[in-house]
């Protein structure tokens, strides 16, 4: 379809209705009075239409004028993300980065520096993915993530602290544990317990367990979510991160106390799995999110 107008006319229109003046518009665009005076009679004349009335010395959009601009305003933004997105490219700038995060990590300390990088890097998109177990070293070593936030580093990868998680025991408020002050591990064996399963995606790889697993009965889901809500139903009780319970806030969960097994920590580390062949918004993002972490850790 061949159309009748252009974009340079669109934004010498858009320049007009900016400035207030034909004058002003001119020098913005550094072009002359007569060459826009001539591009706005063409582009009314193009489109049978009055887009531009002078009053006084100001030049007004017409009606007719506002109402064609509002919509052209948004074509003339994307042209100049395409013209961005072409600048990044050619420089190497991604248009879509992959980030893997350990399902034990708080997800504010992705999401709070995310926002920050969006608004420096408008044009490239993120693939958020949650790892778990051996999935999260797999995460790494397969180079399927640009940015992952690990648990132990991974051999081989340099990695760099980025935060310290406390995971706690608890139960539901109505649940036989929760009804006793000092608990041991004989306690547990006789209830249901509920594990996250190890998402590692190789069949081949043996999967991995972490911390005692010795309840004559499990209820196994996929994620810290869906051990949440077994846990909020009474199901069994479970082992969760203390961001996620204190978050929740919910009176209906209690955490245990169990002899010997209060809590236990898991440092998380941050890595560029690609190394040398990181991207550019890859390595802001990393930068960024270290430097969050840096402060959160006081370090």
């Amino acid at each position: 379809m061949r159309l009748k107008t252009t974009l340079e006319q669109w934004l010498t229109l858009y320049e007009v209705n900016r400035s207030g003046s034909i004058q002003a518009a001119a020098t913005q665009l550094n072009k002359s009075h007569t060459t826009l005076i001539y591009a706005i009679r063409k582009l009314e004349e193009q489109l049978d239409i009055s887009l531009v009335q002078v009053k006084g010395r100001r030049a007004v959009l017409t009606d007719d004028g506002q109402s064609l601009l509002r919509r052209a305003t948004s074509m003339l933004e994307q042209a100049r993300d395409l013209e961005l997105i072409s600048n990044q490219l050619s420089m190497g700038v991604e248009s879509e980065i992959t980030v893997s995060i350990d399902h034990l990590c708080c997800r504010e300390w992705l999401y709070q520096p995310l926002s920050e990088f969006f608004v420096q890097n408008k044009n490239t998109s993120i693939q958020v993915v949650e790892t778990s177990l051996s999935g999260t070293t797999d995460a790494v070593v397969s180079e399927k993530s640009d940015v992952a936030i690990i648990n132990l580093p991974v051999i081989n990868y340099p990695a760099d602290a980025f935060g310290i998680v406390t995971m706690v025991p608890v139960a539901a408020q109505k649940h036989p544990l929760a009804q006793k002050d000092n608990l041991c591990f004989s306690d547990m064996t006789t209830e249901t317990q509920i594990v996250i399963r190890d998402l590692g995606v190789d069949p081949e790889q043996e999967k991995q367990n972490v911390g005692w697993l010795k309840s004559q009965q499990r209820i196994t889901v996929d994620n810290f979510d869906h051990a949440w809500r077994a846990v909020v139903n009474g199901l069994g009780f479970c082992r969760l991160p203390e961001h996620m319970v204190n978050e929740m806030n919910c009176d209906d969960i209690v955490k245990l106390s169990i002899e010997g097994a209060q809590r236990y920590q898991v440092p998380l580390h941050i890595t560029l799995p690609k190394g040398a062949k990181t991207g550019p918004a890859a390595r802001d993002l990393y930068d960024l999110l270290l430097a969050h972490a840096s402060k959160r850790l006081g370090s």
